[in-house]
């Protein structure tokens, strides 16, 4: 078994001397807090930070590091800003499993520490399981989602004990939201619990295996992918073959992770008329979690023919 996947998230060098000068500066008043009365909160991506600002409303200003939908997160390289940020924040939400390792590294170097929530911790998953891969793609994982939503409203209620009120009530209501996706992945269980697909990554997975869907890609292929390594032509060919099967309802495809064998799998379902329902690993724009989840149901569903 490979450990969990290391993260390509990756300090750069220079930053280490962005880093002493950042703390050097941040002894002062005005770099090291915040004069609004909100609860700083920093995020490694906008699905996080829109989680967090769920929770926190008016009461939290959110900064998400990695919030372009049209870049690869494992790609990502922190900077100083980050650093900047992370400095400053009275919260902390960091994805882990190998995923965004470069929070831990920031927050080490933080003159002023921040409560820090870790949702492959806050899940209670193992992350070294011995049949396979940790999948670190908590946020396609409701329940996850739910511990770590329960666990801002907790640190913000401590951080800003006069909001606590407000606190609950809007965790109350994402919670409702989460019930009713939940429910959405029910639904569609009943109908096609043991129904065939195939990924390009585990990116989906956790909703997927909530769906009661049989994953049939072969497991190198989207490690591979996953680990931007060449698919060796005998698993590209068995990949491949699965759409002229039959056996395939639809293609989870993760858009911001493309190459010419990620093509080839693509148009592998389209000329075989299987259904590609585009995945991605941050918030499109104009959309908060719960509207983004809504549409990749929605989207999963109308491919099963919902």
């Amino acid at each position: 078994m490979r450990d969990v996947k290391r993260s390509r998230l990756l300090v750069p060098l220079a930053l280490s001397t962005a880093v002493i000068a950042l703390a050097a500066c941040s002894s002062t008043p005005s770099d090291a807090q915040d004069t609004s009365g909100a609860i700083n909160v920093v995020a490694s991506t906008n699905v996080w930070g829109s989680v967090a600002s769920a929770i926190g409303g008016d009461h939290v200003k959110v900064t998400s590091i990695i919030d372009d939908p049209d870049k690869d997160p494992h790609e990502y390289q922190a900077d100083a800003r980050n650093q900047l940020a992370i400095s400053k924040a009275d919260v902390v939400i960091a994805n882990g499993g190998g995923y965004d390792d470069f929070v831990t590294k920031m927050v080490s170097a933080a003159k002023k520490q921040p409560a820090v929530l870790t949702a492959a911790t806050i899940s209670g998953y193992d992350q070294h399981p011995s049949d396979g891969e940790f999948n670190e793609h908590l946020w396609y994982d409701f329940p996850t989602v739910q511990k770590v939503a329960d666990k801002l409203e907790t640190a913000f209620a401590k951080a800003d004990p006069s909001d606590k009120a407000d606190f609950e009530a809007n965790a109350k209501k994402f919670g409702d939201q989460l019930a009713t996706l939940e429910s959405t992945e029910g639904q569609l269980k009943s109908a096609h619990a043991g129904e065939g697909v195939t990924i390009t990554e585990p990116v989906p997975l956790y909703m997927l295996d909530a769906i009661g869907l049989k994953n049939l890609t072969p497991e190198n292929f989207s490690e591979a992918i996953e680990e931007d390594t060449d698919v060796a032509p005998a698993v590209l060919k068995q990949t491949l073959d699965l759409y002229a099967s039959g056996k395939v309802k639809l293609l989870a495809y993760n858009e911001q992770t493309t190459g010419p064998q990620t093509e080839d799998v693509l148009n592998a379902a389209k000329q075989n008329n299987v259904a590609v329902v585009p995945v991605t690993e941050t918030l499109p724009a104009g959309k908060n979690y719960i509207e983004w989840m809504t549409a990749n149901l929605d989207a999963i569903g109308a491919a099963l023919g919902d």
